[in-house]
């Protein structure tokens, strides 16, 4: 077991590393409404130049488990956060040079970072969380969320103050660059040690992480990972210029909202740890599949702006959990962990940045509001896989408790 100084230094480096990616995502997403009209693009222009993005992450998602087996976590994350922010301060340029392909080759880059550092981070946080047999993931995402949060208040003060898109953005970068160096030097590369010492069984040396699928039961949770990273993604690419055109709320106001949402996804996620010495982790799927479903529907159909508005916070609090308690169950059990929790964390991922750009061709046809149709029937199917699925229960370590 961890020293608990030792531990609390690991769990502050994890979170303070998510916190940073939250920021440094929420930045750009808060900006699209600017970045659109500085481009002059249309909602489709708009979903291909967000394809950019996800094509970057994909190719960082499918070679970071790769790159973590052979640099570590440490390295891989040092590589991901450097990709990350240096593709931020090429959308910034991109932004000041009205450029798409600037823009475009921006997106990527980031996309390429954001993928070898989260899944760096995630197989991470899941070593320490087997290894100290306390949940972790839930407050993991949560400072993801916390640091979308401050992220989208300063998007809505810069909105506001009509601060232009590269000052705003290469500001995040140097602030975020000085914050990463010192958070990974604390990571202590947990899981290649797991992995080292034999303690991951045979899978020590697993192969491509997609093979944890060939279990049913990892192939469920990633398939729930799907469902649920789909709803929380729809909403960090499209939701404030959902306000805006879908209601008519204007550039900074749309980015408020934004925030309304994260703030439902950083409290549920914060709060995780309590939910989880409450209720059991399946009952807390099913409850987020129903409230970020509920949510959804009333955004998607209703008529009054400030009903839909509020509708965004039941959004925020369904998609919160769903993803990184997926991530915890895949954890749990024997053998290699690491590239359970790789493959699940590549599949949500897949759903956070492949599935939204392409909802930007449903959006020019039909609107933003009706572009949602299809998370919603994502959420739906998740809910119904909860039926099917049967995680192994989570092991909390006891807490002494005095007479």
């Amino acid at each position: 077991m961890l020293e608990d100084k030792k531990a609390r230094t690991l769990r502050a480096a994890l979170f303070g590393l998510f916190v940073v990616i939250g920021v440094a995502t929420s930045t750009w997403v808060t900006r699209t409404p600017a970045l659109r009209d500085a481009l002059q693009a249309s909602t489709e222009q708009m979903g291909m130049i967000l394809f950019g993005f996800s094509l970057g992450s994909m190719a960082g998602i499918l070679s970071s488990n790769w790159l973590v087996e052979r640099l570590h976590a440490r390295r891989a994350m040092v590589a991901g956060m450097a990709a990350n922010l240096a593709g931020l301060a090429l959308l910034a340029v991109g932004a000041g040079m009205a450029s798409v392909t600037v823009v475009v080759l921006g997106f990527m880059l980031f996309g390429v970072g954001m993928g070898w550092a989260d899944i760096a981070v995630n197989v991470e946080a899941g070593a320490i969380e087997k290894l100290q047999q306390r949940p972790l993931m839930t407050t993991l995402h949560g400072c993801f969320s916390l640091g979308a949060m401050l992220g989208a208040l300063l998007g809505t003060l810069m909105a506001w103050l009509q601060v232009p898109v590269m000052h705003h953005l290469l500001g995040v970068v140097v602030v975020g660059g000085v914050l990463t160096a010192p958070l990974v030097r604390r990571v202590e590369n947990l899981s290649a040690v797991k992995a080292a010492t034999g303690d991951a069984g045979d899978a020590g040396h697993g192969g491509f992480v997609l093979n944890a699928f060939k279990d049913p039961r990892v192939l469920l949770i990633g398939l729930f990972a799907l469902g649920l990273a789909l709803t929380e993604g729809a909403a960090h690419d499209w939701l404030p210029l959902l306000m805006v055109d879908g209601y008519q709320f204007s550039n900074a106001q749309g980015t408020l909202i934004y925030m309304l949402f994260t703030l439902g996804v950083t409290v549920a996620r914060l709060g995780g740890q309590w939910l989880l010495e409450r209720f059991t982790r399946l009952a807390l799927m099913r409850a987020s599949a129903v409230l970020a479903g509920s949510g959804l529907l009333v955004v998607v159909f209703a008529q009054n702006p400030v009903l839909g508005a509020i509708a965004v916070v039941l959004w925020g609090l369904g998609a919160a959990l769903g993803f990184p308690l997926a991530l915890s169950a895949a954890a749990e059990g024997e053998g290699n962990s690491a590239q359970r929790v790789g493959a699940v964390a590549s599949l949500g991922y897949v759903a956070i940045l492949v599935g939204p750009p392409a909802l930007g061709f449903v959006g020019e046809v039909w609107g933003l509001r009706l572009a949602m149709l299809p998370v919603l029937l994502a959420c739906c199917a998740a809910l119904v896989l909860t039926w099917y699925f049967k995680p192994q229960p989570l092991k909390l370590r006891t807490i002494a408790t005095k007479g």
